[in-house]
């Protein structure tokens, strides 16, 4: 059965905004910076009134020692940005131009 439902958001961003104790062993994406690179997303996301983009604060994304992690949909395409200007790489290259940065790309592993 196929469903033909609307498309609300061409892309759909997970960003984990999760935050472990200090020295919990699966560590979290809050501890590994992700704070200042989630929230560049979101002021250039806006800035850039991308409305076709949707960020969503996520909870644990299970792959926490890989982090910061984001994943965007529909393509389920997981990025691991490590500074500022990966964020506006991201932005740049695939929401507004439609090719994904490779470079950023990661295949998580638990």
């Amino acid at each position: 059965m196929s469903l033909d439902l609307p498309i609300v958001f061409k892309y759909h961003v997970f960003a984990c905004f999760t935050k472990r104790p200090p020295g919990h062993p699966r560590g979290s994406c809050m501890d590994s910076g992700a704070q200042p690179l989630w929230e560049r997303l979101q002021q250039k996301v806006e800035a850039k009134q991308l409305s076709d983009v949707n960020v969503t604060a996520s909870g644990c994304l299970s792959f926490c020692r890989a982090g910061p992690l984001m994943v965007v949909y529909p393509e389920g395409i997981w990025y691991h940005p490590e500074k500022i200007e990966d964020i506006d790489e991201i932005i740049q290259s695939h929401f507004v131009e439609g090719n994904p940065v490779e470079r950023l790309i990661i295949v998580p592993k638990r």
